[in-house]
């Protein structure tokens, strides 16, 4: 796990939040399947008919398994270490309040990018996790040290919800 606090100078964006979470099971895991999935299609005929789902079930592993999360005045943006350009974003806009919440995969979906009604899920590790209630009463929940912190960061910026 990596942590960064970025500040500036008068007119700056606030201090942004940011963790790193690694799944070493699913990068392993992930690195060694597409290179057992490349060397069966090189060496068996009929392999290639299978060789695109098994190589996206090896990329998705590798995609999944190491996201960094940031929080700034705009919001939370989850992306992938691997390939940066895989992200979601949520905008500040769109989280009604955020906490810190002890998870586990089995209550979010499993390991990986989960979806489930109502709620959508990062679920790398037991342990802690930011809980984001949407605008549109989904959850998006992302597990990550420190979340409180991250959640604190986010609850200070958010509108507050007028009744």
């Amino acid at each position: 796990m990596s942590s960064s606090v970025q500040g500036g100078g008068p007119g700056a964006e606030a201090a942004a939040w940011s963790r790193t979470v690694v799944a070493g099971w699913m990068l392993g895991l992930g690195a060694a399947s597409g290179v057992g999935f490349l060397a069966v299609a090189l060496l068996v005929d009929d392999a290639w008919s299978v060789f695109p789902v098994l190589l996206v079930a090896s990329a998705a592993l590798l995609i999944t398994g190491a996201v960094r999360v940031t929080v700034t005045a705009r919001g939370v943006t989850v992306h992938s270490v691997l390939l940066p350009l895989v992200r979601r974003r949520i905008p500040l806009s769109r989280i009604r309040h955020a906490w810190a919440k002890q998870s586990r995969p089995g209550e979010l979906g499993g390991w990986g990018y989960r979806w489930m009604p109502g709620q959508t899920a990062v679920s790398l590790r037991a342990g802690d996790a930011l809980w984001l209630e949407l605008t549109s009463g989904k959850h998006f929940v992302v597990t990550v040290d420190d979340a409180a912190n991250a959640a604190a960061r986010v609850n200070s910026s958010v509108a507050p919800v007028k009744e």
